[in-house]
């Protein structure tokens, strides 16, 4: 029996969970279709999973030097299946959690794969869902009057570089790992290598990174890719930039694996017990009917206007699925901007230069606006101030020194064009930053907002006014 409803939305993600609670409250009856656990990658297999073991390797690191802050502990040492106990108990409280929120909203969700189907007796335009339920009944039919495709992501590999699950894993892998080898080779290194390399040399491991572009995290101004680079090499992680990895020299022997790469004109061949490709993510549009629509494809990703829409006017997609920033906090913003734009609230356009950009390593990394060479390739003339966590009391206080806060500001305007953060708990601090972009705020704005002392935010005002010559600490 065919149902109606004003949206139904295929992926259960963050994104697509969150555009179901957003159309709730303004009043649509909404379906959520899943074929896994609601929550998606996120909660399940990325964000959260790995933020709790590298929240263990954190501590772990800070315990094996606690005679630093006049703690003798006699026996430290890491119990990884205590760690996977404690990051599973993380994802089942939360995946609870979500569940309620559909339950509160009467959001129905349908376990199983979401196909859309076209024109038929259902509907003269292509967009009735019909569900392959997971538990082997006869399919769901769905009628919407929109949709929203939500289907997010999956890790990619280099082509010829095959994910056996045991030697060459992906972060799907490597998050149900039942013991640590003793070193990992990582391929790729933009947030989720760099993020695996911290963990990972925290816990004791031998990592090596390779990474094709001429420095790691690429896509950060080359200052905080500079000073990680730095952090790193004193954990011990081997660092090798401009690698053109070649699959087809992958090789097993002796318990580890190897493969070769071509780095600055010469083939060098490097080995580990585990190989972890960290190359991005590609989209999953595979098996969702979209040859039964008009909708238009760029690199495998989803086209969409600013709206979201595609080009069937009532067909959403957001998040991963569509390409740019892909981001959790960036899915559940466009599934709120596509509902309301369904519901004709007239929501304003997400500026994604205003998004925060987070990499949860130790230390940790954050940043907002244009990198100082992007605000150069567009013109403008600069000024940036530079304030090491080596000025922040804060910073002693918790024994985390390395790192700064670098602002940058347009010599005409004064307006900040970017914020960057490489130091403790910068995730956490590049809020304040993001609002500084949206209220175009000038470095003397920042720098007038008393931050408290001792405050590791301190750093952000310290180098708002070191923008103009005028730090006092530094």
């Amino acid at each position: 029996m065919a149902k109606e409803y004003d949206l139904v939305i295929i992926g259960g993600g963050t994104g697509g969970y969150v555009a179901a609670i957003r159309a709730s409250q303004l009043g649509l009856k909404t379906a959520l279709v899943e074929k896994d656990r609601i929550g998606g990658t996120c909660l399940h297999k990325g964000c959260i999973p790995s933020k709790a073991l590298l929240r263990t390797a954190e501590v772990y690191a800070t315990a094996k030097r606690s005679e630093d802050f006049g703690v003798t502990a006699e026996s430290v040492h890491l119990n990884f299946a205590k760690a996977q106990e404690r990051k599973n108990g993380i994802i089942a409280t939360l995946y609870k959690g979500v569940q309620h929120l559909m339950k509160k909203g009467k959001i129905d969700v349908y376990h199983g794969i979401g196909r859309i189907l076209g024109p038929s007796i259902f509907s003269p335009l292509p967009g009735t869902v019909s569900v392959e339920m997971d538990s082997g009944e006869e399919n769901e039919m769905l009628i919407p009057k929109n949709v929203i495709i939500a289907s997010g992501s999956r890790p990619k590999s280099l082509p010829g570089l095959d994910i056996d699950g045991t030697s060459v894993l992906t972060s799907d892998e490597a998050l149900e790992l039942k013991q640590l080898p003793k070193s990992v080779l990582i391929i790729g290194g933009g947030v989720l290598g760099i993020e695996w390399a911290s963990m990972l040399s925290d816990f004791g491991l031998g990592v090596t990174i390779m990474e094709y572009a001429d420095r790691i995290l690429p896509n950060e101004d080359r200052d905080i890719s500079k000073e990680m680079q730095r952090i790193l090499k004193k954990k011990k992680v081997k660092v090798v930039a401009n690698a053109k990895v070649l699959p087809e020299t992958i090789q097993k022997m002796n318990g580890s694996i190897a493969i070769s790469a071509i780095v600055k004109g010469e083939e060098q061949t490097f080995a580990a017990e585990k190989i972890l490709v960290s190359v991005g993510r590609r989209p999953n549009t595979e098996n969702l009917g979209l040859q039964n629509t008009d909708i238009e494809l760029d690199n495998g990703f989803i086209k969409v206007n600013k709206n979201y829409q595609t080009k069937e006017s009532h067909i959403y997609a957001i998040g991963d699925v569509i390409g740019g920033l892909q981001l959790a906090h960036v899915a559940s913003y466009e599934g709120i901007k596509a509902v309301e734009h369904i519901t004709r609230q007239d929501p304003s356009p997400i500026q994604y230069k205003d998004v925060p950009r987070c990499v949860y390593s130790n230390p940790e990394i954050a940043s907002v606006g244009l990198t100082e060479e992007e605000a150069k390739e567009l013109g403008h003339q600069v000024k940036t101030g530079n304030v090491s966590f080596k000025a922040i009391g804060k910073a002693l206080v918790y024994g985390d020194t390395d790192g700064f806060v670098k602002i940058i500001a347009d010599v005409k305007t004064n307006d900040i064009l970017g914020i960057h953060i490489i130091g403790p708990h910068a995730t956490d601090m590049i809020s304040e930053a993001g609002l500084a972009r949206i209220l175009d705020a000038t470095p003397w704005e920042v720098a007038n907002s008393i931050h408290p002392h001792p405050s590791l935010s301190e750093a952000i005002g310290e180098a708002a006014l070191a923008v103009d010559g005028q730090a006092i600490h530094s």
